[in-house]
């Protein structure tokens, strides 16, 4: 199946690894141009390395920066577009669940979650909407969660700004639709990849977080990074064309409200 992605050039946030870095590779095969970011040179040149059989060198574009900084983010998507002369997608993967449990949450708490896993989408909104809007085209897409979906054990602060990027793309898609662009999220569930959180979780009690994905996912497995790549590809491909405002939960069954 042909995507209509050959040519065209992907903005992707925090992409050296995980989810960020199997989506960049997911375009790439779909004949697309790839911006990956991360926060140090070299987890940078290591993913580039990696990618770099699937593409000639024009193809993968790699800009050191924290996607949750304004002026590193508006600096990367500046770059990327004077690099390629346009970008047609920007995928807003920046995140972490990290983060103290419970209630009794001083305000830095909030702040750190807040900033890392809601201003960051923000802050490309702010550095990619004029040029999409200019060019007529493209699309945007945040990575949320499931835990934004529904209550689950996630950290409070975490799960609300995972919300929020629901509500942000819902929103966002009536302001620019008009403009032809396209906004969508798409929430994870439990994904395990190599120095992932879930990677670590089994490492200190394999025996009880397998028996609760056994428990709580129908499909009694994790998620692989690659699944949620494709859903993400999908979404900016000609062959999701009418669909926007959406969130779409991959998850293998696990959330019940979506």
């Amino acid at each position: 199946m042909d995507l209509g992605l050959r040519g065209k050039t992907v903005f992707i946030a925090g992409s050296t690894r995980g989810i960020g870095f199997a989506i960049a590779r997911c375009f790439l095969r779909e004949g697309a141009s790839v911006v990956i970011t991360g926060r140090t040179m070299d987890s940078l040149e290591k993913a580039k390395a990696i990618l770099m059989p699937e593409a000639d060198e024009n193809r993968v574009l790699a800009i050191k920066g924290d996607m949750t900084v304004p002026s590193d983010v508006h600096r990367a998507m500046k770059e990327s577009i004077e690099f390629y002369g346009k970008v047609y997608c920007v995928v807003a993967n920046v995140g972490s669940g990290v983060g103290r449990a419970g209630w009794e949450l001083g305000i830095e708490d909030w702040q750190s979650g807040l900033q890392v896993n809601l201003y960051g989408g923000i802050f490309l909104v702010q550095a990619a909407m004029d040029h999409l809007v200019k060019q007529g085209e493209g699309c945007m897409i945040f990575i949320s969660s499931i835990a934004g979906c529904e209550a689950l054990s996630a950290p409070l602060p975490y799960s609300a700004a995972k919300a929020a990027l629901i509500n942000v793309a819902k929103n966002l898609s009536r302001m620019a639709g008009p403009h032809g662009i396209r906004v969508n999220a798409v929430a994870p569930g439990n994904v395990l990849f190599p120095g992932g959180s879930w990677e670590k979780k089994l490492n200190e009690n394999r025996e009880f977080f397998e028996d609760y994905i056994r428990r709580e996912v129908p499909l009694q497995r994790f998620g692989r990074a690659e699944e949620i790549a494709d859903a993400v590809v999908f979404l900016a491909s000609t062959r999701a064309s009418f669909l926007t405002g959406a969130c779409v939960v991959v998850d293998g069954g696990q959330a019940r409200s979506y």
